[in-house]
């Protein structure tokens, strides 16, 4: 036991409520387990697993017979007996995927109605998954509504994604990846802290969303992985080649394959290399009469995301355009499917007067591939090329950071108040410059 025992609820004996239940009476706290069905809530008082999980039926069973442990139907009792309930209801799809939230309304406002009946500070904290802004605008005003009390003042809320996979749920409540807590202001978060100060990975203390968002990259991104592997295993066995050595190479690289790069948002890709390599393996996947899906989707997905800072730079309302940085890549000269430039050609088409400066860039030294690709693509490009920061900054209404070539302080000494600035790079915010109107592509 790490810390004083506390008095947990539980809402949900699903995979997750029961896993919590047992784990955190393994951990020394008295843990009453609630559920609508009173199979499951009976089978957890006598000290039965309701799931098949490896270890709930010892973690159960010692839980029950040391008093720790215990289920009931009773919301109001499970509530006025604990400090810190917790709701692991399901929330599944519906028919057209949205997500099925009555489980979670529902025993919002009956842990609310509870809360009513009861004078001291309650901590509620969600575990079930659900969307960005779900805990603002389906918990807690359910919970406000049933209780008729206020969140932050007469009881707290905080979102806690959990992070279990079945077969191995107990391993991975005892040894997570991370532990995140996302509550409106830091100083919810105290006494849901300590249950977790026994965890060996890092906490992390943020917002709701944020907190929210987080389980939705995790799973969203593992579910990319999964079927990346196995297109890009259909596709090498087909070429003839050993997909798991292939594999076991390209996982040794984590630098970049199996890394941070390339996971912060930011703008489009381009270059000479992964465009064309993208469309190299669609087109022999073709060839070989295979659909993979995830592959074809890549440079449509690509294409989009120039579509959206196109968007974004005519929501303005601004017709002079100033762009930082035309390259791929800052520090090189590159301009091969460079989405910068198919920017520039967008925004000339629709009427936009555009000034460019790229310190890298010079027309006249300009060759091979590089030349040819832009005098196919934008011939006149030289007349809108400047030297001249000062000049394409003043002369603009609105500036595109296509790259970081340019220094804050730089262009923080040239920007008006009146002037748009639209970062497609994801300057950390203490490179930022301000002195104009600043938004990110996607990103706040």
């Amino acid at each position: 036991m790490d810390s004083k025992p506390h008095a947990i609820s539980i809402f949900g004996l699903g995979y997750v409520g029961s896993v919590m239940a047992a784990c955190f009476a393994h951990k020394g706290h008295f843990v009453t387990g609630v559920d609508v069905n009173a199979a499951k809530a009976a089978m957890l008082a006598e000290g039965r697993s309701p799931i098949v999980e490896a270890q709930m039926e010892e973690f159960v069973a010692n839980g029950v017979r040391s008093c720790r442990l215990r289920a009931t139907t009773n919301v109001g009792a499970a509530v006025g007996e604990t400090e810190v309930s917790f709701i692991c209801v399901g929330t599944p799809s519906q028919r057209n995927g949205k997500l099925d939230l009555s489980h979670v309304e529902n025993v919002s406002r009956e842990i609310g109605s509870a809360l009513r009946r009861k004078n001291a500070t309650h901590a509620v904290v969600v575990r079930s998954t659900v969307l960005p802004g779900t805990t603002e605008t389906v918990v807690i005003p359910s919970l406000e509504a049933s209780s008729g009390k206020q969140a932050g003042q007469d009881f707290i809320v905080v979102y806690n994604p959990e992070f279990m996979r079945e077969g191995t749920a107990v391993s991975d409540f005892f040894n997570p990846p991370f532990t995140v807590l996302g509550a409106a202001q830091p100083d919810h978060l105290p006494l849901v802290r300590e249950l977790y100060q026994w965890a060996p990975s890092k906490i992390f203390e943020t917002s709701l969303r944020v907190a929210e968002m987080v389980k939705y990259a995790s799973n969203a991104f593992h579910a990319v992985k999964v079927s990346f592997a196995n297109e890009l295993g259909t596709l090498a066995k087909r070429l003839g080649v050993d997909a798991q050595e292939m594999t076991e190479i390209f996982t040794s690289d984590t630098r970049l394959n199996i890394s941070p790069a390339y996971l912060g948002p930011g703008f489009a890709f381009g270059g000479s290399c992964l465009p064309k390599d993208v469309r190299a393996l669609g087109y022999r996947a073709k060839e070989l009469d295979l659909k993979l899906p995830l592959f074809e989707s890549i440079l449509p997905s690509n294409q989009e995301h120039i579509d959206r800072a196109v968007e974004l730079v005519l929501a303005t309302g601004k017709k002079k355009i100033g762009l930082l940085g035309l390259s791929f890549k800052a520090g090189t000269d590159d301009l091969r499917e460079s989405p910068q430039v198919q920017l520039v050609k967008r925004l000339l088409g629709e009427g936009c007067q555009i000034r460019i400066w790229d310190p890298h860039v010079s027309l006249a030294k300009l060759a091979g591939a590089n030349r040819q690709y832009i005098e196919e693509v934008i011939p006149h490009i030289g007349s809108l090329l400047s030297p001249n920061l000062s000049e394409v900054v003043q002369s603009a209404e609105a500036i595109v950071l296509g790259t970081g070539a340019a220094s804050k302080a730089e262009v923080e000494s040239l920007l008006r108040p009146s002037q748009n600035l639209i970062d497609l790079v994801h300057l950390d915010r203490s490179r930022r410059p301000s002195g104009a109107a600043y938004e990110g592509i996607c990103w706040s």
